[in-house]
């Protein structure tokens, strides 16, 4: 194998494939979901239960690391039609960090962990050598009944796809956060810190359980890394499928069309822990979005399942009809990189 320069965020599904999922030591019959592009979680068979597990990373954050940590694993857990429960964090604080700042980072885990009824169980934190911002690695572990767990593999052609929320929801918030003194010398002080306030939309427990008791569902996925579109690759990986996501029909919140915008970030390609993915028979498509909306949250069908024969296309809304062919890179990533020219501008 061929040595290669490896890009900033989600690892490409054939470096995946070809150095990581092939070495999972020992395998285990009572793993039922293993390590797969596109699967959010593991599920392990205990029973009449399965026990449900995930990890993720915050790196793209610095503002609410605490509450995003906890969040964004827990959602994964959700996804698979199971309550989290409980949480092990491992806490990477930059060099010089003070108590202060671990005091802010693990207030933040308390508040969002009682919010979602969960107990932090077990973890680490240290203060690690040439980090220059904190770095939080979360697992969340929940369980749900053998017979009723969902995974992102199960999409069907002719299922349609539904998003709650809208597009970059947790992008909408970082990139306020991140960005603030920047934004509100282009945009009003209201759009910014309305921005800011996305974050307390970050868990999609809610929806995902309402998902499973209207039924019909065959996959469920969050959208994290890569967004809606990213998102929606995995998914159909997974399943081995295609897709067509129409551009018009994606939910994309004013805050979010007006910080994209000026960042010059695409909103359907930028980090959306907050929204949901959902593949759902078309008996019960109408259905689950009128329930949804009913509930309080924002849904959409933005398209359906395809045969994988037919490819992955994203429908621009003046008609042009663009193939994904290539891994949705996040613009998260792409802004970031750039901080310093935002910084220098608003100056």
């Amino acid at each position: 194998m061929y040595e290669r320069k490896l890009r900033l965020g989600k690892m490409p599904p054939e470096v995946l494939e070809s150095i990581v999922f092939g070495r999972l030591g020992v395998l285990d019959s009572r793993v039922l979901v293993k390590p797969k592009i596109g699967e959010d979680a593991a599920i392990i068979d205990f029973g009449d239960r399965v026990l449900v597990l995930h990890s993720d990373p915050i790196t793209g954050a610095v503002e609410n690391i605490g509450w995003l940590a906890v969040n964004v694993s827990s959602n994964d857990v959700a996804t698979r039609g199971a309550r989290p429960k409980w949480l092990s964090v491992v806490i990477l604080l930059p060099e010089n960090a003070t108590s202060d700042l671990l005091d802010e980072i693990t207030r933040q885990i308390d508040l969002a962990a009682k919010e979602l009824e969960m107990m932090v169980v077990c973890g680490h934190t240290e203060v690690t050598p040439s980090l220059d911002r904190p770095i939080l690695i979360c697992t969340s572990i929940g369980e749900a009944s053998k017979d009723k767990y969902v995974t992102s593999s199960g999409a069907r052609v002719g299922d349609k796809i539904i998003l709650t929320k809208g597009a970059a929801i947790e992008g909408t918030a970082i990139f306020a956060h991140e960005f603030e003194d920047y934004l509100k010398s282009r945009l009003s002080e209201e759009i910014v810190d309305r921005a800011k306030e996305y974050i307390k939309y970050i868990s999609v427990l809610r929806e995902a359980m309402i998902a499973i008791e209207v039924g019909g569902v065959t996959a469920m996925h969050d959208p994290t890394e890569g967004g809606v579109l990213g998102g929606v690759q995995e998914l159909a990986r997974a399943s081995n499928v295609g897709f067509i996501v129409y551009e018009d029909r994606v939910i994309i919140n004013p805050e979010t069309k007006a910080i994209c915008n000026v960042l010059n970030a695409d909103p359907l390609k930028t980090i959306s822990s907050g929204s949901l993915l959902i593949t759902v028979r078309p008996n019960k498509a109408d259905e689950l979005v009128r329930t949804l909306i009913s509930s309080g949250v924002k849904a959409s069908i933005i398209g359906e399942i395809v045969d994988k024969s037919e490819g992955d296309f994203l429908v621009k809304s003046d008609g042009a009809k663009v193939k994904l062919t290539e891994l949705v890179q996040d613009h998260l990533w792409l802004i970031l990189g750039r901080k310093h020219e935002f910084q220098i501008n608003s100056s």
